[in-house]
């Protein structure tokens, strides 16, 4: 799968990651932590490979992210147990572990106020977080419990439950990438967003029922505007509330800090109390930040409820 729809994911996963100049670059790299080895679906992830590392393989499978620090012995913390598993797995789920010491922004994006802490990703979007350890005894419990909730949405979990039970260990052969996607996504390293646009742009004129590059015009559109996001937007919209060109600003700064239900009822409010063209910029801009996230997203869910009550 092509390593676009990684961008067209929920933001709590990408917000504080690499700026366009250090975008995430190709292949994982493998480590061993003290005390066991790790296999093919453990890695040890750093910001610049963090899409390819844990981004891109959450679309098939859970990947747990264990923000770990080197300053703390390792040996009171998950990852032994955790490895084990992950080892045992067969690719039904990976592991990446985050020095948090080493990679401080992306702790910061998950909001991490301890180590070790658990984050679990499903499609690029975090599903669940254990702050603190998990003692042994309850780790195989824990991913048991989170296989079984992600399993109908997620089929290689079933793949890697198949292939761990037949005793193999190679990973699936991965579908050769598209290369209109692979153009786009060079743009995006790149950081010309305009170029990954029109790219983009063709492959839905091409197919206009490609859900991929629908998902991914939309985080590109989205990136575009949080670089140029102004957290003072906020402050100046909430002072100036029949400001409809604030009003939409201030949603993209909190969007891009992450403050999603903020940014869909500031839009809401929005849509509320306007009409006419300043009613429908509103209105568009919401239904923009829809495509961030996946349809069923009960923020969107909700939000979606809010809006057809503020229309009619």
């Amino acid at each position: 799968m092509s390593s676009a729809m990684a961008g067209a994911v929920d933001l709590s996963g990408l917000k504080a990651r690499a700026d366009a100049a250090n975008r995430p670059s190709t292949g994982a790299k493998s480590g061993t932590a003290a005390g066991g080895g790790s296999g093919q679906w453990v890695v040890d992830a750093t910001e610049q490979d963090f899409q390819s590392a844990v981004l891109e393989p959450s679309l098939q499978v859970p990947v747990v992210v264990e923000l770990w620090a080197g300053r703390y012995p390792r040996e009171g913390q998950l990852s032994a147990e955790l490895e084990r598993l992950a080892a045992a797995g067969g690719g039904a789920w990976r592991l990446a572990r985050v020095d948090v010491d080493d990679q401080p922004r992306i702790a910061q994006a998950f909001g991490a106020q301890q180590v070790p802490t658990v984050i679990v990703l499903a499609n690029g979007q975090p599903v669940d977080a254990v702050e603190g350890s998990i003692p042994d005894d309850r780790a195989a419990e824990w991913v048991k419990s989170l296989l079984d909730a992600l399993r109908d949405r997620m089929p290689g979990i079933a793949e890697g439950e198949a292939r761990a039970a037949s005793g193999g260990d190679a990973e699936p052969e991965e579908e050769p990438e598209d290369p209109r996607f692979t153009a786009a996504e060079d743009h995006l390293e790149q950081g010309d967003y305009a170029a990954a646009e029109a790219a983009y742009k063709a492959i839905l004129d091409a197919e206009p029922a490609n859900e991929q590059a629908k998902a991914a015009l939309a985080q590109t559109k989205f990136l575009a505007r949080s670089e140029a996001a102004d957290p003072s937007a906020v402050q100046q919209a909430d002072a100036s509330p029949d400001d409809v060109d604030l009003q939409v600003a201030a949603a993209d700064a909190e969007m891009a800090a992450d403050d999603v239900e903020p940014a869909f009822t500031r839009l809401v409010n929005t849509v509320a109390r306007t009409a006419g063209d300043d009613r429908e910029k509103a209105r568009t801009r919401l239904l923009e930040l829809f495509e961030l996230f996946p349809a069923d997203d009960e923020r969107v869910t909700k939000a979606r409820r809010a809006l057809a009550r503020a229309l009619f």
